[in-house]
């Protein structure tokens, strides 16, 4: 059951002014923000996180080539990878409200 979802097109993760594209090979610190959702997690409950590069139709195409949005021509698949060693620690950060 998906709780909530967060979307970022990561040409824009520094700026909405000033569009950046990656690099293949190079790693990125990427921050995507979640849409506010309030639930109960009980002990021995799990949380699972999805990664994708498109959630097409519920939100824009994403073509994964760079080209500028809405006039693709040349779709690329995307391999995403996520780091959870020493030197790139990923996480999620959950707020918690105190009981009672």
């Amino acid at each position: 059951m998906n709780l909530t979802e967060g979307l970022l097109r990561v040409r824009y993760r520094d700026s909405w002014e000033r569009p950046a594209l990656m690099t293949p090979g190079e790693v990125y610190p990427i921050e995507i923000a979640l849409f506010p959702i309030a639930n109960r997690v009980c002990r021995g409950h799990r949380l699972r996180l999805d990664i994708s590069s498109s959630n097409f139709p519920h939100f824009d195409v994403n073509p994964n080539s760079g080209e500028p949005e809405g006039s693709w021509e040349h779709p690329r698949i995307a391999q995403n990878r996520v780091f959870d060693d020493a030197d790139r620690p990923s996480h999620v950060v959950l707020p918690v409200l105190p009981p009672g």
